[in-house]
């Protein structure tokens, strides 16, 4: 299976954030930029950057993009700039698009040009900090579709020493749940302790359920909350 490639338009501090940590996860990324001092910041880091202006068609004709699997457009604030990008970006046969949107009116123009999805990181950054303060019993949770999140939760008082069928997750919340993270003491030759993280991926449903265990689930976002309420009961 071919890996996927990367392209993204503009190195402010999100599409650099983005760029270096696709690299350390050894992605296949180009990086353009019209200034060579951001492009030379992200060269430094290990990406595959160029000066570029992707604004300008035949600069990305040469450049050959049709082989990118998905293209982030991650210009600040010149939405002019953003919009004229993600229309060439689309037009030069990348599959998938996403725009880094200024406001409401930047997101619906992209989104008639080519924009596949819009995403505003901000604002994301903000809603996860407020659902996190708010909700403590959710640890991560990540999109996995519109209707569909994974999330790590932690395990609901309530289920403490129940089989996995018993905790009837999946016939009363319509809640999948795909692992759990356990942590256990180990004590080594010397008789010093640790603590060992384990993963049990798929676990049956005769699963004991314990308190400290950390559940990743799979659902719609309503099943989920209602299965943080019970938690945080």
């Amino acid at each position: 299976m071919k890996n996927k490639q990367y392209l993204i338009v503009g190195l402010g501090t999100f599409g650099m954030s983005l760029a270096k940590v696709l690299t350390e996860k050894n992605a296949q990324v180009l990086a353009l930029d019209i200034n060579k001092e951001k492009v030379d910041d992200a060269v430094s880091a290990g990406v595959n950057a160029v000066v570029a202006d992707a604004t300008e068609e035949k600069i990305l004709r040469k450049l050959g993009l049709s082989d990118f699997d998905i293209g982030i457009v991650a210009i600040g604030e010149n939405i002019e700039a953003s919009i004229l990008s993600t229309l060439l970006l689309k037009d030069s046969g990348i599959k998938h698009i996403i725009v880094k949107s200024m406001n409401q009116s930047h997101s619906r123009i992209a989104a008639k040009v080519g924009a596949d999805r819009v995403i505003y990181p901000e604002e994301d950054m903000a809603i996860k900090l407020a659902d996190s303060l708010l909700s403590p019993s959710i640890i991560e949770e990540i999109e996995l579709s519109k209707e569909y999140n994974l999330v790590e939760l932690v395990l609901p008082q309530s289920f403490y020493n129940k089989s996995l069928s018993e905790s009837r997750v999946k016939e009363d919340y319509n809640l999948t749940v795909v692992a759990i993270k356990r942590k256990e003491t180990v004590i080594a030759d010397d008789g010093t302790t640790d603590m060992k993280e384990e993963m049990i991926v798929s676990p049956d449903s005769r699963e004991l359920l314990q308190e400290g265990d950390i559940i990743l689930v799979v659902g719609r976002e309503s099943d989920i909350e209602k299965l943080r309420q019970k938690g945080e009961k």
